[in-house]
C-alpha cells in the first residue's frame, strides 16, 4: 500500500448499513476538535478548514486561528465498515478475537424486523465495535475529505448521506431512519438522535468523507 494510505474500521448502524448496500450512501461526517487560538471566537462565520500538509488541517478566519491538526482520513484509505452482528448460539461465550474466522455471521442489517439480529435465530448479540476485521462485508475507498461546519451540508449531501425527504411531514424511528420535508432537515434528525437534541446546533466541526463502496471484505480486495 502506498505511504499514507491506510486501512481503517469505521462504525455504522443497521439503518446506514442498509443505505451502504443500497447504494444510497456514499458519504458520511465525524466529528472533528480543532484546537483554536486563545480568542478566537469558534461560531465566526469567517473561519475555513485548508488542508496544510499531509493529513494535517488549520482553521483560518481574518488571520490565523488554529494550530494544525490531525484528521485520521485521507484519499484512497480503505475503510472496512463494522456493523451489528451475532454468531451462532453455540459462540456465545468466546470472545470476538478468539472466534474462528470461518465462523458464520449474521448482520442485524439484514433483519426483516428492526432491533433483533436476525428474526428468529438465536445468538449472542454483539456490538460493531468488537467486530473483528474478518467479519466485515463492505469496504469504502475514501475519494474526498473536507473539513467544514456541521450546517455547511447541502440538500445534496445529505441525500449522499443515505437520506431522503418525504412527502408528508417527517419522522425519526427507533432504528435511525429519518424523513423530513428535506433531506437536509432529515439529517438533522439523525444528527441530533445521535449526538443530543442540541448537537446541531453547536455546528461543530466535521470530517465529511465521499466514498464508494465495495461489497466484500478488504482483505478480499486488490492491493
Amino acid at each position: 500500500m502506498l505511504a499514507g494510505k491506510r486501512d481503517r474500521p469505521i462504525i455504522f448502524s443497521a439503518a446506514m448499513v442498509r443505505a451502504l448496500l443500497d447504494g444510497r450512501k456514499t458519504q458520511t461526517r465525524r466529528l472533528v476538535h480543532p484546537v483554536l487560538k486563545e480568542g478566537v471566537n469558534p461560531h465566526f462565520s469567517g473561519l475555513r478548514a485548508h488542508r496544510h500538509a499531509g493529513l494535517d488541517w488549520m482553521i483560518h478566519g481574518s488571520e490565523e486561528a488554529s494550530a494544525p491538526f490531525r484528521v485520521p482520513y485521507s484519499s484512497d484509505d480503505r475503510l472496512y465498515v463494522r456493523e451489528h452482528w451475532k454468531t451462532s448460539i453455540g459462540n456465545n461465550g468466546v470472545a470476538p478475537r478468539d472466534l474462528d474466522q470461518n465462523t458464520p455471521v449474521l448482520y442485524l442489517a439484514d433483519s426483516s424486523e428492526h432491533g433483533r439480529c436476525p428474526v428468529g435465530v438465536p445468538g449472542k448479540h454483539r456490538q460493531g465495535m468488537h467486530m473483528p476485521r474478518w467479519a466485515s462485508r463492505l469496504t469504502l475507498i475514501v475519494e474526498d475529505v473536507r473539513v467544514e461546519r456541521l450546517q455547511s451540508i447541502r440538500e445534496a449531501d445529505a441525500i449522499a448521506e443515505g437520506l431522503a425527504p418525504a412527502l408528508e411531514g417527517y419522522a425519526l424511528t427507533r432504528a435511525g431512519e429519518c424523513w423530513g420535508p428535506t433531506a437536509a432537515k432529515a439529517y438533522r434528525l439523525l444528527w441530533n438522535s445521535l449526538h443530543g437534541e442540541d448537537a446541531w446546533d453547536a455546528n461543530p466541526w466535521v470530517v465529511a468523507l465521499t466514498f464508494r463502496v465495495v461489497t466484500g471484505n478488504i482483505d478480499g480486495l486488490p492491493a
